[in-house]
C-alpha cells in the first residue's frame, strides 16, 4: 500500500513537472545570425516613450511594463526578440523585417502545455512579407490553429509590434 501512494505521489509531480515545460527550438543569438547570414551585429536599444507604450498596448489589450526593448539592426533590416504570454506562460519569438515587412517568424521559446503548433513553418510562414496597416493591423489573414488560440494572438501580436517598431527605427 505505501508504494502505490509513492508512485502516485511521484507520478503526480512528474505531470505537473511536465505540464510547464519549457521548449527551446532555437537560441535567440542563433536566430540573429541566421537573420543577417552574419555574425550577430551589436544590439541597440529601443526606449519606450508615451506614444511607444500606447501603440504596444493597444496591440498587446493590456499593460506593458519594459522601458526599453532591444533589438539588431543592420542595413535596413531589423531582428526582435519579443516575449507575449500564450494563455499562461510566455512564448519567445524571434522576428526578422526587411524593407518593412516580415522575413521570418520564429518561436524560439515555447512554455506552455499545449498550442505549440505554431512553432512549425506551416503556420508561421503565414507571417512571411506581412506588412502593417495604418490601423496598426496585418495586410492578411492568419489562419488559426485548433486549441492553439491564444499562441496564435500572441504571435500575431508581436508581429505587429515589431512591424510598428521597424518602421521607427528605419525610419529614423
Amino acid at each position: 500500500m505505501k508504494l502505490n501512494s509513492f508512485l502516485l505521489i511521484l507520478l503526480t509531480l512528474l505531470l505537473s513537472f511536465n505540464a510547464h515545460s519549457k521548449s527551446v527550438y532555437q537560441e535567440p543569438q542563433e536566430f540573429i545570425s541566421q537573420a543577417f547570414n552574419a555574425p550577430a551585429p551589436k544590439s541597440k536599444v529601443f526606449w519606450i516613450d508615451d506614444e511607444a507604450q500606447r501603440v504596444i498596448e493597444e496591440i498587446l489589450a493590456h499593460k506593458f511594463k519594459k522601458m526599453r526593448l532591444r533589438y539588431w539592426q543592420q542595413e535596413g533590416e531589423t531582428v526582435w526578440i519579443l516575449e507575449e504570454i500564450g494563455k499562461e506562460s510566455l512564448i519567445t519569438v524571434g522576428i526578422h523585417i526587411k524593407d518593412q515587412q516580415i522575413a521570418q517568424t520564429k518561436v524560439l521559446v515555447y512554455r506552455e502545455n499545449r498550442g505549440d503548433e505554431v512553432r512549425h513553418d506551416f503556420f508561421t510562414d503565414q507571417f512571411k512579407s506581412a506588412k502593417l496597416k495604418d490601423d496598426l493591423q496585418l495586410d492578411r489573414h492568419i489562419d488559426g490553429i485548433t486549441g492553439a488560440t491564444l499562441s496564435v494572438r500572441a504571435l500575431t501580436k508581436l508581429s505587429r509590434i515589431a512591424l510598428w517598431l521597424d518602421n521607427h527605427v528605419t525610419k529614423g
